[in-house]
């Protein structure tokens, strides 16, 4: 991962969004904290061009995300918060085989990396599921799995355990530490950010604490008051 960030910030109309910002994240494992309108989902939605800076540039693999938009779409994909938004099919194999088929691969080949897909998500049980019937977690793997079949070398996540259950919340997070991609992860459980290399943490448009997840995660508790 070599995703760089230059004198940049995001202002939506008046409010400034993001303060201006230069930052190197070059770790496997990154997580991003902070209250709500503190400024993640923004710094986050920047890495893949989905949010385009105001000033400054954001560069991810040597991509810059304003001129190399489609390219930067390819390496990092995006899980939202509510993933069942972006399952297109309605069954959970051809939700999978969706951005191949876009490629315009062959048959065959859309076959076999689907399977795969499922198989190394551990939900090939799930393949001939209509998506409407599943539980969140498994509507997370699922999405996972849509948008890692054409190959990003980065997975952002946004909330990815938000409102799950605890059995579905241990399956979300242990299928995110076993990825082979690099991931950056924003969310409210800190739990789930105890182990990564780095910890963001933003605080009303700006970054304020940036290292081991141990200390992030007290300067946190700090600016929440708990």
């Amino acid at each position: 991962m070599d995703i760089r960030f230059t004198d940049c910030s995001v202002s939506f109309g008046e409010r400034l969004a993001l303060h201006p910002l230069t930052l190197v994240l070059s770790e496997r494992r990154i997580g991003v904290i902070g209250l709500n309108g503190s400024g993640k989902t923004t710094f986050a939605r920047l890495i893949n061009g989905l949010v385009k800076p105001t000033k400054g540039r954001v560069e991810v693999n040597g991509l810059d995300t304003v001129k190399d938009d489609r390219a930067v779409l390819a390496e990092a994909g995006f899980i939202f918060q509510n993933p069942q938004h972006q399952l297109i099919m309605p069954i959970v194999s051809e939700d999978i085989a969706f951005g191949l088929k876009n490629r315009g691969l062959p048959a065959k080949e859309i076959s076999l990396r689907t399977e795969a897909l499922l198989a190394r998500f551990g939900i090939s049980h799930l393949g001939k599921r209509r998506v409407h019937e599943l539980s969140g977690g498994e509507t997370q793997l699922v999405a996972m799995a849509s948008v890692l079949v054409t190959g990003p070398k980065i997975l952002i996540l946004d909330e990815p355990t938000n409102q799950l259950d605890l059995r579905n919340r241990r399956m979300v997070a242990e299928t995110i530490d076993a990825l082979d991609e690099d991931t950056i992860v924003i969310t409210h459980d800190l739990g789930l950010v105890e182990g990564v290399e780095r910890l963001l943490l933003f605080h009303e448009g700006k970054l304020i604490a940036d290292g081991a997840p141990s200390e992030t995660i007290r300067r946190y508790h700090e600016v929440a008051g708990c």
